[in-house]
């Protein structure tokens, strides 16, 4: 189940630079004007677990697959989107589509690189950019609130209780703030849930930074941080994160062959990409899991959504895995790791049989029993 992340911003900021370099399967133009970006790009990426490679070590698979998040590289949206300036209609309708967003702001001075939006000022942009979703959504809201007063007047109990969530929404809205911060339960989350609303997607704020910055940050970042931090309530808050990155960069990291990359990094200071943070903070973003299956065949990740039971776990390989599921076979990572083999953990009693309640663990090695 290949998840969709939107890669999204004014125009200019590094959208197309972030997505050539997070993309396994697909490259994007990048150039320095408006709207370089048109029908969005799209490319699938690997979720780096180094879980999947110690189980392979173990196995010996014939082939080592991980899972994978589905990128998109959507056109730079300007003021106005809203009501249709520039390809707003269009920006608009590809965000509805992706499950996160990945929002590019520029935090960087460069007079090389176009903006027409003034000095540098992460705040402002990233305003800009809610300010058009809020929009979009307020419009949304406001049409299934005459829909729905209609039909409320037969006195239906649920179609009041949904009329009352859809205004909330809207007040909300109105005040310039985005749906996610409401934290809607899951069952009034069933009030909007057809308007796909674009402010309650999650959102991971990506801080382009130059490249003295990519490892400290600078004043720019620090004040795209603080916006973010002043509007989240709580651990979860406004369901945003941010990473600080150096996206030209990531690209040439991306685009090296060992051990390039490695002497590369090196030379940077750098442990890791950037990108590795970034995709994992989009993963854990989106509440996903992943379990592993592991044979001869192949060692293979696959993604789940947190509080998944097993049934539906098996789903994710095949249909007929969850509509004829019988039990699966569980052996946790760390067990499966310091025992060394399937067999072995079976020997220890470290396999268990759980049937179609069992909760699924983000790190289980699975193996299913079904009958259809």
């Amino acid at each position: 189940m290949a998840l969709q992340a939107g890669i999204v911003g004014l125009p200019n900021v590094g959208k197309s630079t972030l997505f050539n370099a997070v993309s396994n399967t697909a490259k994007a133009q990048a150039s320095n004007y408006r709207f370089c970006t048109i029908e969005p790009n799209i490319g699938l990426v690997d979720v780096p677990d180094q879980r999947l490679y110690k189980l392979a070590e173990l196995v010996h698979p014939n082939r080592v697959v991980p899972t994978q998040i589905e990128i998109v590289d959507i056109a730079g949206l300007v003021r106005g989107a809203s009501k249709g300036e520039g390809l707003g209609n269009k920006f608009l309708a590809n965000i509805r589509e992706v499950d996160a967003i990945i929002h590019v702001v520029r935090c960087f001075e460069d007079d090389n690189i176009l903006r027409e939006e003034g000095p540098i000022n992460p705040v402002d942009d990233k305003d800009v950019i809610d300010t058009e979703l809020q929009l979009k959504d307020l419009e949304s809201v406001e049409k299934k609130i005459q829909r729905t007063e209609k039909m409320a007047k037969t006195g239906d109990a649920k179609l009041r209780a949904e009329l009352q969530i859809l205004k909330r929404c809207y007040d909300h809205l109105e005040q310039g703030k985005n749906i996610r911060e409401l934290n809607l339960t899951k069952e009034e989350k069933s009030a909007t849930a057809d308007l796909f609303l674009l402010t309650d997607k999650p959102v991971l704020y990506v801080a382009n930074v130059d490249e003295a910055s990519m490892h400290t940050g600078n004043k720019f970042s620090d004040a795209l941080r603080e916006a973010i931090k002043n509007v989240r309530k709580d651990s979860f808050g406004e369901n945003s994160e941010m990473i600080i990155m150096n996206n030209s960069i990531e690209e040439q990291i991306s685009s090296m062959e060992s051990p390039d990359k490695e002497l590369f990094m090196e030379e940077y200071h750098m442990k890791e990409p950037a990108l590795d943070r970034l995709i994992h903070a989009a993963y854990e973003l989106l509440n996903l899991y992943t379990y592993f299956t592991a044979g001869e065949q192949e060692v293979r990740a696959w993604t789940i959504h947190q509080g998944w039971k097993a049934p539906q776990a098996a789903g994710v390989i095949h249909t007929d895995f969850e509509k004829g599921f019988i039990r699966a076979e569980v052996i946790s990572y760390d067990d499966y790791i310091a025992y060394g083999s399937e067999t072995a953990c079976r020997d220890a009693g470290k396999l268990r049989i759980e049937g179609k309640e069992y909760v699924v663990k983000d790190g289980d090695v699975m193996h299913f029993r079904f009958n259809v």
